[in-house]
Parts: C-alpha cells; sequence; structure tokens
C-alpha cells in the first residue's frame, strides 16, 4: 500500500509541476499555461481601476508575464522590461530589435525573442544575460517548455521564421533539436508533454514529438495559421487566417467541429468550462460550446481584434483595437465592465488576483486593480 501511494505522489507532483507556477499571483507565459489554454481560475471583480501606466519608447505588441511581484514585457523599443507591481522600473534590457513576442518565466529566468531572430535568456531578479540562441529567421512567438526525457533537466521549444521549432537546454542554450516546416512558424507551441503543437505558413498544424523532435503527424488546415493552437482532453483548438475555426480530435487527427463564418483570426482561443472562445478581425468574440461547436454568444467591438481572450473563472477579459479593454461574462457574453485606453490593443491580458495587466500601441504598459 506505502508503494502504491509513493508512486502516486510521484505521477502527481510530475504531471502537476508540468503547469508551473501559475497561480493567482503567477502569470508565466502569454497564456498562462503550456498548453495555452488561456485560463485562469482567479475570480475577478465586476469593476476596476487605472492604477498606473508605464511608457516605452515605441509601440507594444508583445504581452506582459508575471511572477514574485514583477512583471516582464517586451516593446517595438527593442527593450526586454522588468517592472514592479508599482509600474517602476527594475530593470530593461537592450535586444537590438523590436520584440514583438511575450516572454516567458520559468525557474527565475525570463525567455524572449526578438524580431532579429535571437532567443535570450535573463536572470529574472537583475536582468543578467545568461545566454542568447540565434535562429535564422524572426521570431514572432513566445516560447514553451518540457522536460527533457531523464524528467530532471528542461528544455525551451520556439518557433522561427526560418522554418523551424527550436529546442534548447533552458540552463545553457545549446541546441537539442530542431524540426523543419516548410515555411515561418509565427506562433508559440502548446505541449502537453508528450507533443508539441505548431502552427505554420504551410497551412499544416505539426505535431512533434518532444523527446527528440521527430514528427508524429501534421494536420491540413488550408492556410496559414497566425496564432497559436490550445490544447485540452487531447483535442486541438485553433483558428486560421481565412478565418476559420477547427476543433481536432488529437489522436484520430478528425475534425470534430468547425466554423467558417468569420474573418481573418490572428489570435489564440480560450479554452475552460466547456466553453471556447475567439477573438476575429470582424470585430466580433466568438464563444463555442466546446464539444458541438455551437455559438453560444457573441460580442461585437468597435475594430479589429488582434489579440488573444482569457477566460478568468466566470469571465472573460480581452482587448480590441477599439483602444478599449473588456471584462464580459463568460455565460453569456454581456459587457461588465470596459476602460478606453485610447490606444489599439494587440497583445493578451495578464490576469492575477485583482489585476490585469496590458500593453498597448501608445508604447505604455497599464496596470489595471480592482483595489481602492
Amino acid at each position: 500500500m506505502k508503494k502504491a501511494i509513493f508512486t502516486y505522489i510521484i505521477v502527481f507532483f510530475v504531471s502537476s509541476s508540468f503547469l508551473f507556477a501559475q497561480s493567482e499571483t503567477c502569470w508565466p507565459n502569454f497564456r498562462g499555461t503550456q498548453e495555452l489554454t488561456g485560463y485562469t481560475d482567479v475570480h475577478l471583480p465586476d469593476s476596476f481601476t487605472l492604477e498606473w501606466s508605464f511608457k516605452t519608447e515605441d509601440a507594444i505588441k508583445s504581452s506582459a508575464v508575471i511572477c514574485d511581484e514583477k512583471i516582464y514585457i517586451g516593446s517595438n523599443d527593442g527593450f526586454v522590461y522588468a517592472l514592479s507591481m508599482k509600474g517602476e522600473l527594475i530593470w530593461k534590457y537592450q535586444t537590438g530589435t523590436s520584440i514583438e513576442a511575450p516572454p516567458m518565466i520559468l525557474d527565475e529566468t525570463i525567455y524572449v525573442s526578438s524580431l532579429e531572430g535571437v532567443l535570450f535568456a535573463f536572470d529574472a531578479n537583475s536582468g543578467e544575460l545568461k545566454w542568447k540562441y540565434t535562429t535564422e529567421g524572426q521570431i514572432s512567438g513566445s516560447s514553451g517548455w518540457i522536460y527533457a526525457p531523464d524528467k530532471k533537466s528542461k528544455w525551451i521549444i520556439t518557433g522561427s521564421y526560418d522554418f523551424f521549432l527550436h529546442c534548447v537546454d533552458a540552463k545553457t542554450g545549446t541546441l537539442i533539436w530542431k524540426y523543419e516546416a516548410d515555411n515561418y512558424i509565427n506562433g508559440a507551441p502548446a505541449t502537453d508533454g508528450k507533443i508539441a503543437l505548431v502552427g505554420g505558413c504551410d497551412g499544416y498544424l505539426h505535431m512533434i514529438d518532444v523527446k527528440n523532435g521527430e514528427p508524429k503527424d501534421k494536420i491540413e488546415v488550408g492556410t496559414y495559421i497566425a496564432s497559436s493552437a490550445a490544447i485540452k482532453n487531447n483535442n486541438a483548438f485553433y483558428g486560421n487566417y481565412d478565418g476559420d475555426f477547427y476543433a481536432t480530435d488529437l489522436k484520430s487527427k478528425k475534425t470534430l467541429w468547425e466554423f467558417h463564418e468569420t474573418t481573418s483570426i490572428l489570435g489564440s482561443p480560450a479554452v475552460a468550462k466547456g466553453k471556447v472562445i475567439i477573438g476575429s478581425q470582424d470585430k466580433k468574440v466568438y464563444c463555442f460550446d466546446e464539444v458541438s461547436g455551437e455559438i453560444l454568444w457573441t460580442f461585437k467591438t468597435q475594430r479589429k481584434i488582434e489579440g488573444s481572450v482569457v477566460i478568468a473563472d466566470d469571465k472573460v477579459v480581452v482587448g480590441s483595437g477599439d483602444g478599449r479593454l473588456y471584462l464580459l461574462s463568460l455565460e453569456t457574453g454581456e459587457k461588465i465592465w470596459s476602460y478606453e485606453i485610447g490606444a489599439p490593443i494587440f497583445g493578451t491580458p495578464a490576469v492575477i488576483k485583482d489585476k490585469i495587466i496590458i500593453g498597448t500601441r501608445d508604447g505604455r504598459v497599464y496596470c489595471f486593480s480592482s483595489k481602492k
């Protein structure tokens, strides 16, 4: 009996620690989890106030991440910024060119990539450069991480416009393996710890064995995938540039349901509580039933939606090109609260307890708080 309990504890530790550090106070990557589901169980209040803003020197397309009372974000001015929860600069690092990719936090290290095609690893506290790894094309999407087969070390996976998904050692930046697609890789890789799932400009959703970078399979989606897929219950949810949205069984490779009545999808879906939510360039937020694909509700903003939505318990958080940040009811899609920033929002909100952090095209990072 003791042996069985011990085995259960080990299995639980390995599987639960895979979702590293997401909590009420930590949003470690731009979709919250390594499966890129865009979900947190943080319960948000019905209204927020602007607590502070921080100005960078160019537009922000990157998304913020948060851990240990620090906020990290990239800017088109070429800097990676570390800010306090009061909006004060802790450190910044000049990478040499624009940063559109959201950072990722893992083991007190910040991993972030530039449009020059360089993946950087920084000490999260000091901003000291640990290492950098250079690809042969720009990097627009965030990194992901996986355990090495020995379950002791960790690997970083990053897609590039050089057509490759690169896997490097998290501590040293040493190349482990590369997987080649047939065109640019735009988005972040989603992973369940066994496969990495990434879309490409070649019109395929690629399934890659994380142990060795070997292809497992690929799914044709017609045209290029500009964003990232989400994995939930062995199903993948993703949209493409033509405005098609799919739910696919990753085991059978069969389409479970599909939707074709919108325009380009540039963001990534959020999946939780039986619902799948995506924004579109037709200005709408769509909520689908996870199993049937039935449209449960839509919400229309005043401009295109290029960023990704977040589900926070019973609410939906989304920014729009109309310069507004919205809080919607997950159940009905009704607007609960909004704030007019006045500058288009391209990134994904970072959501922790009592706070929402977002960057905008005016080059500012905005912190909204529910605390008076």
